[in-house]
């Protein structure tokens, strides 16, 4: 067989190399500033931290594009959500305790009778008689109470008279008397089976006493 003969390699030439190299420099550089791309790309949506806390709140807008005047701003007095409450209202005015408005003792010498100690339901007290002894009762009312007591005595045509001089305003009856005094009502009625003109001092008296408790 006839031996092949192989050709040397053939140098390159200064010129080809230089060629080769420009073709592939624009590939070279493209590769080189791939990864820079991507990270400048990639840099808005990896946000700092820090830069949370430095931007300023989003203000609610209206659709023509301007804020919102009626969107509270933080801290703002009328901000619903800045943890303060409103303030309360007036408050009404607390009722004494009727049993402490009129003592045992003055009720028995209201009535001129020993009686048993006082019984407080709700905004009254009363204080009666034993069974086995005469009739006698002292009772007690505060609050609405005792002012509509004292409607219902003028709606009967029953005699008022007026106190001067007790409490805001005071009125008696021939077996009650009705005090007014800081915004509170009190009414005391006498149960007696005696002459309601000998109930008359009494009444009046203790109603001067129980308008300096009120």
């Amino acid at each position: 067989m006839p031996r092949r003969t192989h050709t040397p390699a053939r140098p390159l030439h200064p010129a080809r190399v230089t060629t080769r190299f420009r073709r592939l420099a624009p590939v070279l550089l493209l590769a080189l500033l791939a990864p820079a791309a991507c990270g400048q790309l990639a840099g808005p949506l990896s946000a700092d931290p820090g830069d949370a806390a430095d931007r300023p709140a989003p203000v609610a807008s209206q659709p023509d594009g301007s804020a919102d005047p009626a969107a509270p701003e933080p801290g703002d007095p009328t901000d619903p959500t800045d943890g303060q409450s409103p303030e309360p209202g007036d408050e009404a005015v607390a009722l004494p305790d009727p049993c402490a408005l009129v003592r045992k003792a003055e009720a028995e010498k209201l009535a001129g009778l020993g009686l048993g100690d006082g019984k407080s339901v709700g905004d009254t007290c009363t204080y009666t008689a034993p069974a086995d002894g005469p009739t006698a009762q002292v009772e007690v009312f505060v609050g609405d109470g005792a002012k509509n007591y004292l409607d219902v005595e003028r709606a009967l045509g029953h005699e008022t008279r007026a106190l001067p001089g007790v409490g805001d305003e005071a009125y008696a009856t021939a077996d009650s008397f009705f005090v007014n005094a800081s915004g509170r009502w009190v009414a005391v009625r006498l149960v007696r089976l005696n002459d309601p003109e000998a109930n008359r001092g009494p009444l009046e008296s203790l109603a001067r006493t129980v308008a300096t408790r009120l």
